[in-house]
């Protein structure tokens, strides 16, 4: 077998040692250490290694909840004349081989894989954000940030990062007024009318300082670089000339860059769904942007309340983009959008990648980011009385991208990577076809009768019946929209649980369509709690959860005590608009299993 002279650095990138918080409990070790080895024979075999070293070392995957894995990795040193052990399942291959490193490989390495991280940041706000403040006041604000970013990305390289995401407004902050964030604000060029890097050509644009160091900390750490930032541009726009101006005769955006790894600006995003934010404006018309990578495709961009809206997001998952970036400042409400458990949800229902940086902020119950795929989560949410700080998330994801993945991989590769989830019900949908699955449910049983009240749940006058017994089989309705369960109840104590349903408009804090089916846990034992905020629950349970809905856009999530995630065992959806979840053996008490329906053709009645 002909092994080329390797690169140490893009070694380093694809088998670098790294830690993670939380690994979901449906994934063995013995399915992580397959990844890592497959990973490595695969590129073996196709003499696409760049760097392996002498000496094997523990690649580990922690987890609080889950099992600690340990598999082996190559991490890369940069030592000549060493000779190269590679251990793949249980046979150990000698090969003496001489590294030069002078010699570059200038060949692309083709991987069905790539590591990613994300930041939640614990940023320094300005103590009054309404009062207006100088250039060089924005600046120092600002170089405070800055600067636990560049310690990050040092890190994230370190780890082999080759994509890095920081979170929404964790350069600025928030709640500015149109005029107090103007001294923030920066002009972005669009890189789709011209080609700069900030880094290597800073004259070319004045007010541009934050722009520039975060073009260099992408080229200095060679990685891909998003960030989130003010954006100024001026009035008429180019791309919507006949738009009307603010009356300040300015366009303020909140704003995505992304750099590549040599500092070159790549893509700017300006948000389309604001939440209450007075400084900033909505594009004229919505923006669908992504951009492309040599190691994994195309990502698409959008921004924390986005997520919950048709544009830009669904246009992106319409338009075949399986991999989306995710700045966020998300503030967290249980039972149903507690940040980790909306971006597991959508990762699952839209079938996707989701890279989500959210901010730390105690007061404004800001925590929860993650790196997730329909197989696979790993994620951060603090917990009262934690120390308020950042967090690093780095791992090693499939790549999703159709088109990349096509050009690089024959069908039996791409097999193989779709094959790493142990839940057998992931599908290209991220449900199963009817009559695919392996163990499919029954017809719906006859249920029984059970009084229904009504309590609110998320602002929203949802309809629920109480799970009275041990087991047993219920359904609730709203209006013509019926929710199913069958279940079983563990229960460790006197706890109350409900199944729910709502259909209709939100209203508070956003407008939008809903068909809701959830099993909460109630905050206490009157039914009037139902529907309230709850993190800890001691019972668990074994559900089947059932709805028909009106949209194929259905997100599924199950919710354990103390914000840990779960794995539903088993999704399916039907042409007819029936979507099953079925989840059992549970590691801790369920404190929320949802269908979160979102109705978007219905929005604007």
């Amino acid at each position: 077998m002909y092994l080329p002279y390797l690169d140490s650095r893009v070694i380093a990138r694809r088998y670098a040692t790294f830690k993670v918080d939380h690994k979901l409990p449906f994934r063995s070790c013995r399915s992580d250490c397959q990844l890592q080895r497959r990973t490595l024979t695969a590129a073996l075999s196709r003499d696409l290694v760049r760097f392996v070293q002498r000496r094997t070392t523990n690649l580990e995957l922690a987890s609080t909840h889950g099992p600690v894995c340990s598999c082996l990795a190559e991490n890369a040193t940069h030592e000549a004349a060493a000779p190269i052990y590679i251990r793949v399942g249980t046979m150990l291959f000698i090969i003496a081989l001489w590294v030069s490193l002078s010699v570059v490989q200038t060949e692309p390495y083709v991987d069905n894989s790539y590591v990613a991280a994300v930041y939640e940041h614990t940023l320094t706000l300005n103590p009054e954000p309404h009062v207006p403040i100088s250039r060089l006041a924005a600046l120092q604000h600002m170089q405070k940030n800055l600067d636990v970013y560049e310690e990050q990305a040092a890190l994230a390289a370190q780890q082999g990062a080759q994509i890095l995401v920081f979170p929404e407004d964790g350069l600025q902050g928030f709640n500015f007024s149109r005029s107090s964030i103007y001294s923030y604000l920066e002009t972005i060029p669009d890189p789709q009318q011209e080609s700069w890097n900030p880094c290597t050509e800073p004259g070319r644009y004045n007010n541009t300082e934050v722009l520039q160091q975060l073009s260099c900390m992408a080229r200095r750490y060679s990685l891909y670089l998003v960030a989130n930032m003010a954006d100024l541009q001026p009035c008429p726009l180019k791309t919507a000339p006949s738009s009307p101006c603010p009356a300040d005769g300015r366009w303020q955006f909140n704003t995505n860059v992304v750099f590549s790894s040599d500092g070159l600006l790549v893509a700017r995003y300006h948000k389309q769904n604001l939440y209450f934010e007075k400084a900033f404006d909505t594009p004229p018309k919505p923006e669908i942007i992504t951009f492309d990578t040599p190691f994994a495709g195309r990502f698409g961009l959008i921004i924390c309340f986005d997520i919950l809206f048709y544009k830009p997001t669904v246009t992106l998952l319409e338009r075949g983009v399986r991999q989306v970036i995710y700045p966020t400042a998300w503030m967290n409400q249980l039972p149903l959008l507690d940040s980790i458990q909306f971006q597991q949800a959508f990762s699952l229902g839209a079938n996707v990648t989701l890279l989500a940086a959210n901010i730390r902020n105690d007061r404004l119950i800001m925590t929860g980011s993650g790196i997730y795929t329909p197989f696979s989560a790993i994620y951060h949410h603090a917990h009262r009385g934690d120390p308020e700080e950042g967090k690093l998330l780095v791992a090693r994801v499939p790549v999703l991208d159709p088109l990349w993945v096509g050009q690089s991989m024959s069908t039996e590769e791409e097999g193989e990577v779709w094959g790493e989830s142990t839940s057998s019900t992931t599908t290209d949908s991220g449900f199963c076809h009817k009559n695919s699955c392996f163990d499919p449910p029954p017809p719906p049983p006859p249920v029984s009768p059970s009084s229904t009240f009504t309590s609110s749940m998320m602002y929203d006058t949802s309809h629920f019946v109480i799970l009275n017994d041990t087991e047993g089989k219920l359904k609730v309705c709203d209006g013509a929209f019926c929710c199913h369960l069958q279940y079983r109840h563990l229960k460790a104590s006197e706890e109350l649980y409900a199944l729910g349903a709502f259909a209709g408009t939100h209203t508070v804090n956003g407008r939008y369509a809903l068909q809701v089916c959830a099993v909460v846990h109630c905050a206490g034992l009157k039914t009037s709690s139902c529907g309230q905020e709850v993190e800890d629950a001691e019972s668990k349970m074994d559900i089947l959860l059932e709805g028909k809905f009106g949209t194929k856009y259905v997100y599924p999530s199950v919710l354990a005590s103390r914000l840990v995630l779960e794995q539903p065992q088993h999704l399916e959806k039907t042409e007819d608009g029936r979507v099953t979840m079925k989840h059992s053996n549970m590691t801790g008490g369920l404190v929320t299993a949802c269908l979160y329906g979102r109705m978007y053709h219905l929005d604007n009645e």
